[in-house]
């Protein structure tokens, strides 16, 4: 019996011909985007990589379940926000991200290509992001969804690996993105360069306490300061402790994510028509 092949969902391995076929139909389009930056001393630098890799495994899964989905090329520089003093992370502004982020799905929209979801995996593209969507509803009444995969896998933590580890663990370098990467691709992960976990540094120019990015403390309230990421996290790890991170995390993480991406595609589907 021959192996069952997984369908191929990459709009950019479908010759021209095949997307003549493929996209007649308006299928949902996955876009997914994240950034090139610091992720601490073990882990790769493109984050884009593992939004990249959920958005394909969402799209079999939903393409499998009935409802064809692709993901189109991923964006893989995010927008500027706090960790430009890394050597070799590659951002753009959030005025040019917006730009292209606009770009990408006008050129989608002209050939009728109309239900498109965001898969981000970036903070500094929420706005973007969002000013895109705003104005394609504003405009044309054109829903453009985003689904924020770091944002949802702090949620997920706690019922995944309880509250008290969930918290020992979250934060950016450790929980999520090191443990989906051990799981996805043990192969780029540095296991032997991974850190133990240390408290954010705290001599911000106030000489207030950082409570994170771009974030201090006053008399219990919270100050926003103009910082870059080096400025209180420790090689590019935050609060979390990286030595917590393992790849069965990853799995659970990658199973919960692949599904709720995979089943918002098929409710996507079925309220917004393909003509």
């Amino acid at each position: 019996m021959a192996a069952l092949t997984k369908p191929k969902v990459h709009m950019g391995t479908l010759t021209g011909g095949e997307g003549r076929e493929v996209f007649a139909s308006n299928p949902i389009i996955l876009l997914p985007m994240g950034s090139h930056e610091d992720q601490g001393p073990h882990a790769p630098m493109g984050d884009y990589l593992l939004a990249e890799k959920v958005a394909e495994l969402a799209a079999i899964r939903a393409t499998e379940a009935g409802t064809p989905t692709y993901v189109a090329p991923v964006l893989p520089f995010g927008g500027a926000d706090w960790f430009g003093p890394m050597i070799g992370g590659i951002a753009i502004s959030q005025a040019t991200l917006t730009q292209v982020i606009s770009d990408m799905v006008e050129s989608l929209h002209r050939n009728g290509l109309t239900r498109l979801i965001v898969i981000n995996g970036h903070g500094g593209n929420v706005g973007p992001i969002a000013e895109v969507a705003r104005r394609l509803y504003i405009d044309r009444k054109i829903v453009l969804p985003s689904l924020y995969l770091w944002k949802i896998s702090y949620g997920l933590l706690p019922g995944l690996i309880g509250a008290e580890k969930a918290k020992a663990v979250s934060g950016h370098g450790a929980d999520p993105l090191t443990s989906i990467g051990l799981h996805l691709f043990p192969e780029l992960i540095r296991e032997d360069l991974i850190p133990e976990g240390k408290p954010l540094k705290n001599d911000s120019l106030l000489g207030l306490p950082y409570t994170g990015l771009g974030t201090a403390s006053f008399q219990g309230a919270e100050v926003g300061l103009p910082m870059e990421y080096d400025d209180t996290y420790h090689q590019g790890v935050g609060r979390g402790d990286p030595k917590l991170c393992s790849a069965e995390t990853g799995a659970l993480l990658v199973e919960k994510l692949t599904g709720i991406v995979a089943d918002f595609a098929t409710l996507f589907a079925s309220k917004v028509p393909a003509k």
